[in-house]
């Protein structure tokens, strides 16, 4: 008798070499250590690969543009790479990839930090489409998608229990951030403030081994200056505190325009079911103003880079290249002023048509503009007599948008800090972000990422209580019964079912099995045993009103509510239409609390 050796393929020979050294080797903190640096080195490589696919796309499809005319190709380009994206999503991934941070703090809060496989690559190749058409989304936020994805299926490759597969989502969404920006700070400031990850000692080492490991391969790799080389010229003073007071301001104002209208034109396109009328009505927007205003094509890292380091007037009226306004000097602050109204119009389109990207590099773009714009004005009007160096409020205005719509102050700072080695200006940096966070926050306690789940009780926090609530579900407490009663049922049938039952409270139900009332033991027990009462009473008659019926679309802070409200111990669920789930006893809630509790606080 002859056996087969089974050949096993490379991929698997690595991944049973590494459970062994995992065994033998390694304790656990050495291990996550271990997939912690990996994540940082795939996330970095993840973030280098489609940055250099979008530039080559750019450069194909424009670098024989007329600077001094407009260019109709620009009206062609962006339906192009939005319907070749949507054809990708739909044929290939056949998966909804928008929205990644949203989708990152989805899975913290609801599938144990499970992210699915093919989302360690679809973004990239999709985002590199999109914005290499002239989409007007950025590439971080579907980088920081792929780094959480590489982490979480790292994770599960090796079995990892929830709580370690989110730090490796944590993990790579900051090795995401630190890669693609530069930014080691600010890679492990943003898990904190947008991902609302708690930082213990136990989860700090992990996250800042991605962080620095994802920053080092991508100064390797691309060299070690800045994402933005920055003209500083900002010597702090106290004269210039108003000015930075009323920018922070004016960002939270913009950033709430940003976020309000972005919300609503989402809200457009969810109606429109087929996908050909949301390309039409996407792309026909996006392509016209782009054509308009060419600002918009891309990410619009070039008008960045423009307004940051321009000496003069002569370097600036270059942001008028390619358009309709171009020789005409006079109207450039016109132009960036629609620039700053239309973008979020374009980046709306651009995702709502089929494209894929985020909005990390439109709120640096607006931020940037809105900066430069303030201080011309301010400048222009010569306000209390004191003069604004544009180019530095161009990188503040960058940190206040950054802070407003993401509601991070903290990751503004130092993302800018680090993004530009704008170092020297701290104070004002950090002026203007609490500016522009302290303003939007009276009017939107969330971030436009968290705001989605906000609104349906999905969103983890850094609350405790609510954080835990959160992770519970309502599945996970509901007590279901097989066995129910129905109205004309006699107390002799009653007392044949509560014999072989362990149960104090019964449903009673329809003929629908819907939920009429509840009959509990107490209510019955002193006439249990009057068996001449067995034929004559019956179950309409005995049968109470629940204090409260919830509902299985019921998030668990509200569950928690109504049993403080209502003082009651047991409550039913109800589906949508009525129809009986089962009960929640507050024990068993309160009890789960204590346990998820004491696992989350086991560090």
């Amino acid at each position: 008798m002859t056996h087969k050796t089974k050949h096993r393929t490379p991929a698997e020979h690595i991944l049973g070499t590494m459970l062994i050294v995992r065994r033998r080797y390694l304790g656990e903190k050495h291990f996550i250590l271990l997939l912690a640096f990996l994540v940082g080195i795939f996330t970095a490589l993840a973030g280098l690969t489609l940055k250099w696919l979008i530039a080559q796309i750019q450069y194909l499809l424009t670098h024989q543009f007329s600077i001094s005319s407009t260019n109709l190709l620009y009206l062609l380009y962006p339906v192009i790479g939005i319907f070749l994206t949507s054809l990708f999503i739909r044929r290939v991934v056949r998966d909804d990839i928008g929205h990644g941070v949203t989708k990152i703090l989805f899975a913290l809060a609801r599938k144990q930090s499970v992210i699915k496989p093919h989302n360690c690559w679809s973004s990239v190749i999709a985002s590199a489409i999109t914005i290499g058409f002239g989409g007007s989304v950025g590439a971080e936020a579907p980088i920081v998608l792929t780094g959480s994805a590489i982490g979480s299926n790292l994770g599960r490759l090796f079995r990892l229990n929830s709580k370690q597969l989110m730090l490796l989502v944590g993990c790579g969404a900051a090795g995401a951030v630190a890669g693609i920006f530069k930014a080691p700070i600010a890679g492990l400031v943003f898990v904190l403030e947008v991902l609302m990850i708690d930082l213990t000692m136990a989860w700090l080492v992990p996250l800042l081994v991605s962080c620095v490991t994802a920053a080092s391969v991508t100064f390797a790799l691309s060299g070690w200056g800045a994402v933005f080389e920055c003209h500083v010229d900002y010597a702090f003073a106290s004269s210039r505190i108003p000015a930075d007071i009323f920018l922070g301001v004016a960002c939270g104002l913009i950033s709430l325009y940003f976020t309000r209208t972005m919300n609503g034109l989402e809200g457009i396109f969810r109606r429109l079911k087929s996908p050909y009328t949301r390309l039409v009505l996407g792309g026909t927007m996006l392509s016209v103003l782009i054509f308009l205003f060419p600002s918009l094509y891309g990410e619009g890292y070039e008008l960045i880079e423009l307004l940051l380091n321009g000496r003069g007037e002569q370097d600036w009226l270059t942001a008028l290249n390619h358009s309709l306004f171009y020789g005409h000097d006079h109207l450039l602050l016109l132009y960036l002023v629609l620039v700053i109204l239309f973008k979020v119009f374009a980046s709306t389109a651009t995702n709502g048509g089929g494209g894929c990207g985020g909005i990390f590099a439109p709120t640096l773009f607006l931020g940037c503009i809105a900066g430069f714009v303030f201080a011309r004005l301010w400048n222009i009007n010569d306000v209390f007599g004191v003069y604004l160096p544009e180019n530095s409020f161009a990188l503040l205005g960058m940190c206040g948008l950054m802070s407003g719509v993401m509601h991070a102050p903290l990751t503004g700072i130092f993302l800018i800090a680090e993004l530009t080695g704008g170092y020297q200006m701290f104070l004002p940096l950090m002026i203007v972000s609490l500016g522009a966070y302290l303003t939007i926050n009276l009017f939107e306690p969330h971030s436009i990422y968290a705001m989605r789940l906000a609104r349906r009780g999905e969103l983890l926090t850094h609350n405790k209580d609510r954080a835990i609530l959160t992770l519970m579900s309502m599945d996970s407490v509901i007590d279901r019964y097989s066995k129910f009663l129905m109205p004309e049922m006699t107390l002799e049938e009653v007392v044949r079912q509560i014999s072989v039952s362990r149960h104090n409270v019964f449903p009673v139900l329809n003929a629908d099995r819907q939920l009429v009332a509840i009959l509990y033991i107490d209510d019955i027990r002193h006439i249990m045993f009057r068996t001449e009462l067995y034929r004559q009473l019956r179950v309409s008659q005995l049968m109470t009103q629940p204090a409260a019926r919830l509902s299985t679309q019921d998030e668990m802070e509200a569950v928690v509510k109504v049993f403080e409200h209502t003082g009651a111990w047991t409550l039913p669920v109800v589906d949508g239409d009525g129809r009986f789930v089962g009960f929640i006893r507050k024990s068993r809630v309160f009890t789960m609390y204590r346990q998820m509790l004491a696992d989350i606080s086991n560090e």
